[in-house]
């Protein structure tokens, strides 16, 4: 029990340091969550609706410590009106993050528009400029809190040295501005390459919940890059993918690859399943990722797991945290032409 009781005392500690620099939430499967990626990737699909959902439970063995979701949804705009190889979206983002079993309760309301322009005759090169406004609003549940100090010999806890006299329920809100850019482009028309890079919190906005005005939340830079590459097996294609975010003093790398299986040969409703790995780094190895998914007609599962391999584990008892990602893509008509390149996968 005192060894439990300890762990959550250190989770609120990294909790207390994550409010301080503003660390965002990620996922595992970041290919899988397109507009907290980069506000780029809107509207960046073969399709005239995404509707796209993320569940992530990480370290749940250590109270919960962080349950996010998201849910969002991004579509193209008068297509009848651009240029062929062409396009102008929007889209919709609603992000809820739990840290320490709800202790900080933050919520995300984004709303974002995307330009995406052929820069060859073919359509095979495109360049896409993304914005992203942002809407968040946080809740700390200041008397659920308890520090290291205030811990007793049986267990119970009393009343701290250090914890603030007025410590209440109290909120945080603020406006934000994100921003990115995206090349996607084929040398076939049948494989792809991307890249892109993003800037979240531009406007460096102020959080507080101690009347503290001094707390800005850094800007976030995220770098990623990828592609597709069918084998020369009928059949089957080959995805690369990763992911760089650097923030104040916090940096994150993943990456990794997944094979494709193709399981039907009817295009209008296809079966693929996917099976591969990712890894992650930062200051140290911090876990294996692996992966699993499935392609049914307009839908796409996937499902990764957490394997906790840095020296946390001890206290995670290896049990990193599981992620479930679900994208639905509505198509009204053919999207498919012998110039069209497909969307960044992965």
């Amino acid at each position: 029990m005192k060894l439990k009781n300890n762990i959550h005392i250190f989770f609120l500690l990294i909790f207390f340091s994550s409010a301080a620099h503003a660390q965002d939430p990620s996922f595992s499967q970041f290919f899988a969550s397109p507009l907290t990626l980069n506000p780029a990737l809107t509207g960046n699909f073969n399709g005239d609706l995404r509707v796209a959902g993320n569940y992530r439970n990480q370290w749940p063995s250590v109270n919960n410590a962080y349950i996010t979701s998201t849910v969002s949804l991004d579509m193209p705009l008068m297509q009848e009106r651009l240029l062929e190889g062409n396009r102008w979206a929007i889209g919709l983002m609603a992000m809820n993050d739990k840290t320490a079993n709800g202790i900080l309760n933050s919520n995300y309301l984004s709303f974002s528009t995307a330009y995406h322009k052929a820069v060859d005759v073919d359509g095979l090169h495109k360049i896409s400029v993304g914005f992203q406004g942002s809407y968040v609003n946080k809740k700390l549940d200041g008397p659920r809190l308890h520090f290291l100090d205030g811990l007793q010999v049986d267990g119970t806890w009393l009343p701290s040295s250090s914890e603030p006299d007025n410590l209440k329920v109290v909120t945080s809100h603020y406006f934000d501005v994100n921003a990115g850019a995206l090349y996607n482009g084929s040398l076939n028309g049948t494989n792809e390459v991307y890249a892109g890079i993003a800037l979240y919190h531009i406007a460096r906005p102020k959080e507080t919940f101690l009347n503290n005005n001094n707390i800005v939340v850094p800007t976030r830079v995220t770098i990623h890059a990828g592609g597709f590459f069918p084998s020369a097996n009928a059949g089957t294609t080959w995805y690369v993918s990763a992911v760089y975010n650097r923030q104040a003093t916090g940096n994150e790398l993943v990456l990794g690859t997944a094979l494709e299986i193709c399981a039907g040969a009817d295009n209008n409703k296809p079966v693929n399943f996917y099976v591969g790995a990712w890894t992650r780094l930062n200051n140290v190895a911090d876990a294996a990722i692996p992966y699993i998914g499935l392609d049914y007609g307009s839908f796409n599962l996937g499902m990764t797991y957490d394997v906790n391999i840095s020296g946390f584990k001890k206290a995670s008892y290896g049990m990193g945290g599981i992620e479930i990602s679900l994208i639905y893509i509505m198509k009204k008509k053919d999207h498919t032409s012998e110039h069209e390149v497909q969307c960044p996968r992965f």
